[in-house]
């Protein structure tokens, strides 16, 4: 199936932390020059969309770990969940520190900030195995609760923090996946062999009677009607928290 990836930009103040000089938001105030710094709060988040070929590194000045394009392999603006900031004398960020979609979940790695385009984020995606649902955030507020499905006991989705790495439209709102999918930098801990390496998406479907049960291959499903909302009220970079 052909998906048609989407690009969101944030309706928000871009919260940019300058490479060079001034004082930013989402860095505490108290900085200390060459310590790296976390960034974000549960109702605050920043994602980082390339401008272009980027290196990320091991550590900031390190070995190379992995180049990625402008765009991912669907299309869409490749993205990075921003963690943490090494910051200068004025508290410009020298490095970020991200979270990569790649194999295995849950890699960092450092970037320069000149490679990258920051945006604030205040959405967050919370899903609870166990009780098989769902939670939409904004701002820190609950907006949307739903049941979903989720993987099998053979197939499960994977435990972790991850974010949203793309949003992709499908080119049959009819098919498996349903209108839309959220695409999520984690992939399957058992499906290797798998298309794309065997990534974990939020997604509609056409087996609506799957909802609340675990029988998926690891991605997330939600009822269609819901994940048109939750699609379009998603932004990408926003944080994806898994819970056990």
């Amino acid at each position: 199936m052909r998906l048609a990836p989407v690009i969101l930009v944030a309706a928000l103040a871009v919260a940019i932390l300058p490479a060079t000089a001034g004082t930013a938001s989402h860095v505490e105030r108290t900085c200390r020059p060459g310590v790296l710094h976390p960034v974000g709060t549960r109702s605050e988040a920043f994602s980082a969309m390339v401008k272009g070929a980027t290196d990320t590194f091991r550590r900031p000045g390190g070995v190379r770990l992995a180049r990625f394009g402008k765009l991912n392999q669907n299309g869409y603006p490749t993205t990075f969940g921003i963690v943490g900031a090494v910051v200068n004398r004025a508290c410009g960020a020298s490095w970020y520190r991200v979270k990569l979609p790649i194999r295995p979940n849950g890699v960092t790695a450092y970037i320069r900030p000149a490679d990258v385009r920051v945006e604030k984020v205040t959405t967050r995606i919370e899903v609870d195995l166990s009780a098989r649902r769902l939670t939409f955030y904004r701002a820190g507020r609950v907006v949307l609760t739903t049941p979903v499905a989720v993987g099998s006991s053979s197939t499960p989705t994977p435990v972790g923090r991850f974010y949203v790495d793309q949003r992709i439209l499908t080119t049959n709102p009819n098919g498996p996946f349903g209108p839309a999918a959220l695409g999520v930098s984690a992939f399957s801990n058992v499906l290797t062999g798998w298309t794309q390496g065997g990534p974990i998406g939020i997604h509609g479907t056409n087996q609506p009677w799957s909802i609340g049960r675990a029988v998926s291959n690891g991605c997330i499903r939600a009822p269609n009607a819901t994940l048109k909302r939750l699609f379009a009220a998603t932004h990408g970079g926003s944080p994806v928290v898994i819970h056990p």
